[in-house]
């Protein structure tokens, strides 16, 4: 048996190659959008891709099941449980609990896992010549190490009333049957460490459903209210993309094919866009875009949570411009198409093209810490700390007042437009987008604070909690 574990850092996703090299034909679970990784894979080892499939509707990636059951003509297989509000709305094979096919001679057992979502379904392989018992539990967002897939997406991000306390119940359920399966089976789950699929995913890659048993804190309860309870509680503010992703993995994500990539825009094309009111998403380092920047940009600096903050920050609909170097543009597209974010109208290379061509260029004013700390009480100066809710209830600066930065654009309201605001987040990273978002409205009252909150504690200054 060949088996290789993709990861992709931004949203923390993980996808599975599995293949029976005797056979030559492989299964691929859950696939990111970008599929060229798997092509590569199954090119390496010399193996065909014949079937792919996937746990669930996903709500936090676009899934790539469809585009690469295009382009390998391999089966697509996908769950037809929950209900008929959670089929999939376009051609496969059907799936159910209880389920088998083969590749090759790996045998896969469906199992129905609802409780994330009301359809999902996990995998258990058995590498037949090596022995009849499994060996491997794929559980997509069901179980995760240290954690459970949360229930709570389907109503804060999809909209769909009344489905929390539902699904938790299912959740408790499922794991009563999870807990039946042998303590000696491999655990490879859909996500890591900084998804927002769960409150306290771990960081390790894989587990064993025995560890599980006895380090998980959802397999500790034996009261379903006291569990459901606990479930519900604490979990982060879901990125308002997954509404989009339920909707698009359902009807079917749009078929890329292999020559998708952005146009590289001349300076006049620029100008044009800029002149058109277009969204500028410039990706530079945060320092570089303070210093200048094509007034109006959206600050969404190229690091692991690009995809993440592209998709609170864009509209699906509008088209948009991407500021980024030619050698970073690769990537960048890809972290991008990860969340269905298609409507790139170009990028744009280089500043200095822009001021070469008579462009102007706007500042962001920064803040340190110790200069901050001078003006504390003072009504002059307002702090908005855009952490999330957790972050926030768990430490923050005295009289800072929280907005998500995910939410700020829907709450500019309440944002004072006198005085002196002082945008801060846990690094400078987050406060940076939400700047420059305040920017972009208009409100030029604004500095964003240096480092953040870390760089306030590492001062020696003090933090108040929520009660």
């Amino acid at each position: 048996m060949f088996f290789q574990h993709v990861y992709e850092k931004g949203l923390a996703q993980s996808s599975y190659f599995i293949g029976c090299q005797k056979s030559g034909v492989a299964l691929v679970i859950d696939p990111k959008r970008d599929i060229e990784t798997y092509l590569q894979i199954a090119k390496q080892e010399k193996l065909t891709i014949t079937h792919v499939t996937e746990t669930h509707i996903h709500a936090d990636f676009l899934s790539g099941a469809r585009e690469l059951a295009g382009r390998t003509g391999a089966e697509l297989l996908l769950s037809d449980e929950g209900g008929l509000d959670w089929q999939y709305q376009f051609k496969h094979t059907s799936l159910k609990d209880g389920s088998e096919f083969w590749i090759g001679n790996l045998k896969i057992e469906v199992l129905h896992t609802p409780g994330h979502t009301p359809e999902h379904i996990s995998f258990l392989l058995t590498d037949t010549p090596a022995s009849s018992k499994p060996v491997m539990f794929f559980s997509g967002d069901f179980v995760f190490v240290g954690d459970v897939g949360r229930p709570d997406l389907l109503e804060k991000a999809a909209g769909v009333v009344g489905t929390m306390d539902a699904g938790a119940r299912q959740m408790y359920k499922s794991l009563q049957r999870f807990k039946q399966l042998p303590d000696y089976i491999q655990l490879w789950s859909g996500h890591g460490a900084g998804s927002a699929c769960g409150k306290a995913l771990g960081a390790v890659p894989s587990s064993t459903i025995g560890y599980e048993k006895i380090s998980n804190w959802a397999l500790q309860y034996e009261d379903e209210d006291a569990f459901v309870a606990e479930l519900l509680s604490g979990q982060p503010e879901p990125p308002k993309y997954f509404a989009m992703m339920k909707k698009l993995n359902k009807i079917g994500p749009p078929i890329l094919g292999n020559s998708f990539f952005p146009n590289r825009l001349s300076a006049y094309e620029m100008e044009a866009a800029y002149r058109q009111g277009m969204t500028i998403i410039d990706t530079r380092n945060k320092f570089i875009f303070a210093d200048g920047h094509i007034p109006g940009s959206l600050n969404i600096q190229d690091n692991n949570a690009l995809s993440t903050w592209a998709g609170w920050m864009l509209d699906y609909d509008k088209p948009f411009v991407v500021i980024a170097t030619d050698k970073s543009m690769p990537e960048i597209t890809n972290k991008l198409i990860r969340i269905g974010l298609d409507q790139i109208y170009g990028y744009f290379p280089s500043i200095e093209e822009w001021t070469d061509h008579g462009g102007e260029l706007t500042k962001l004013r920064q803040m340190s810490v110790e200069d901050l700390s001078t003006h504390l009480g003072d009504p002059n100066y307002t702090v908005i700390d855009v952490r999330a809710t957790s972050e926030f209830n768990g430490g923050h600066i005295e009289g800072a007042h929280h907005i998500h930065a995910g939410y700020l654009s829907g709450r500019l309201e309440e944002v004072p437009r006198t005085g002196n605001l002082v945008i801060q987040c846990a690094g400078g990273d987050r406060s940076s987008i939400a700047s420059s978002l305040l920017l972009r409205a208009g409100i030029t009252n604004i500095y964003n604070l240096i480092g953040g909150i870390g760089a306030w504690r590492e001062a020696g200054l003090t933090t108040v909690k929520s009660n």
